[in-house]
């Protein structure tokens, strides 16, 4: 996989207000989700995601218009981040999308990290990256700093004055169609029917 360092350009509102939400699980493969925290700026290309597709989704946290103080920010407009405490340990680090009131979102499962490893190192408490460094929800927000504390911030860049923590870049990764695959979502047994749809999205590297 080869990444380029000359093409860094922030996703705008377009790209997460779009009605697919499997197209945009599909879409945030290769594209590159960076924090800034302290003034530490990790980051780490997006290998792994899963789509949830709200009120008709049994596997949604929105399902059936569930709006609750949590779920709120799932309902508001693309382009935020809603992070939710799973098992009182791990902060789970979503996109949401689509348009107010159609409470979309894309899980984001695996990175392989790329800058700043030292401190994702250290936040991880480990001395050297292993195969599954980055893999899993859990994971990726631990080593980037991301807590639940932090759903409901902008993922948008208006300019380079803005301040935002947590954002997604195009660094011009092309992931060819014919390398992603597709399969039922991970850990959703509850919702049935819906468990079995293959709303998770990942590629050979």
């Amino acid at each position: 996989m080869m990444i380029s360092t000359l093409e860094r350009t922030v996703l705008c509102k377009a790209f997460f207000t779009r009605e697919d939400v499997l197209q945009i699980a599909r879409d945030l493969l290769g594209k590159v989700l960076v924090t800034n925290f302290n003034r530490k700026i990790t980051s780490g290309v997006i290998v792994e995601t899963e789509a949830y597709a709200g009120v008709t989704d049994k596997a949604s946290h929105a399902y059936s218009c569930r709006n609750t103080p949590r779920t709120a920010v799932m309902f508001g407009e693309g382009g935020v981040a809603y992070v939710y405490l799973c098992y009182g340990i791990h902060s789970l680090f979503n996109v949401v999308t689509n348009i107010s009131g159609v409470p979309h979102a894309v899980l984001i499962r695996g990175i392989k990290p790329i800058d700043g490893i030292p401190v994702m190192l250290s936040r991880s408490g480990k001395n050297k990256r292993d195969e599954n460094f980055g893999n899993g929800p859990g994971k990726v927000s631990k080593i980037l700093g991301i807590h639940y504390s932090h759903t409901g911030k902008s993922l948008l860049k208006k300019d380079v004055n803005d301040q935002i923590n947590v954002w997604l870049e195009d660094r011009g990764i092309k992931i060819p169609s014919g390398s992603i695959i597709s399969t039922p979502r991970i850990g959703v047994d509850y919702a049935g029917e819906d468990a079995r749809l293959p709303y998770r999205f990942f590629y050979r590297q």
